[in-house]
């Protein structure tokens, strides 16, 4: 089979509340997640022995702790699969920006490998065994637009508008863990129900990470203002990028031509379905 070249979108949190702590450390989540047309893109050529072989490494991340082969060698586990594979990957997603990237390479592997390794497993299986790697990795497998609950696993497919977005990065890595550890971190916001969040829409929509990440890394604060002043934005995730809706591509390249020196940014469409089963689907 030839190699397959397949897109790794990133995601936004159109918002994002925390509404408890659970006894095992981890924090029970409501959010909407929303794909973007802009991400990594993973080659994956296969081979003609079981070696995984990911190139290039990224620096500070050995291969053996890297998604992207942690995800292929668990499809070798569970299936007993002898096949091996090249992966190259081409990383534009900012690592530690809150935009999905490691999770949406791991959905890529499992999708990818799924095919080119002809496994026969389903969605949702292949969904269980991305969630072993890591919670925001099932909605990029299943690849709809979702609302989110439990620890982000918990999904029901939704469609929201498709505004034109700038993702702004300031430059940072932020550390999830000491965003969650906080003790200055909202952990009490009353759930709401799914129908209740899309019909408040975009402008009652934030992101409970926000206040915490804006007094722990003063450069996104900075963003924030810098950002916020010109165009409803908020912040990803945990961070560190945060975004601006749009509602049209001038206006938002407008707005990226005068962003100033020192961030990386990008323009890219909402979009409700991943790219990435556009592409397997042809």
């Amino acid at each position: 089979m030839p190699a397959l070249v397949l897109p790794a979108p990133a995601k936004l949190n159109r918002m994002l509340h925390i509404i408890g702590r659970r006894a095992d450390g981890y924090h029970e989540l409501q959010t909407l997640f929303q794909f973007l047309d802009h991400g990594d893109e993973l080659r994956l050529s296969p081979r003609d022995d079981s070696a995984i072989h990911l190139s290039p490494s990224l620096a500070g991340v050995p291969d053996s702790s890297n998604l992207v082969v942690r995800a292929a060698r668990l499809l070798q586990a569970e299936t007993g699969c002898s096949k091996g594979v090249d992966i190259h990957l081409t990383k534009r997603l900012p690592l530690g920006g809150g935009l999905g990237g490691g999770s949406s390479n791991a959905a890529t592997t499992l999708l990818g490998l799924n095919h080119l390794w002809q496994l026969g497993l389903s969605i949702a299986r292949l969904a269980e065994l991305g969630l072993q790697l890591g919670a925001d990795i099932p909605v990029f497998v299943h690849g709809h637009a979702a609302w989110a609950e439990g620890i982000g696993e918990r999904l029901v497919p939704v469609s929201l508008d498709t505004p034109w977005f700038v993702v702004v990065c300031p430059g940072i890595e932020i550390s999830t863990a000491a965003v969650f550890g906080a003790p200055q971190l909202t952990r009490n916001t009353s759930p709401i129900t799914m129908a209740r969040a899309l019909q408040g829409g975009a402008s009652s929509w934030r992101n409970d990470c926000e206040a915490t990440v804006r007094q722990l890394y003063p450069p996104v604060a900075e963003a924030l203002d810098w950002l916020g002043s010109r165009a409803p934005s908020m912040l990803t995730g945990s961070g560190s990028c945060l975004f601006s809706r749009l509602d049209t591509e001038i206006a938002a390249r407008q707005l990226l031509a005068d962003i100033p020196a020192g961030y990386t940014a990008f323009v890219a469409r909402g979009l409700n379905r991943s790219p990435l089963h556009a592409v397997l689907d042809r």
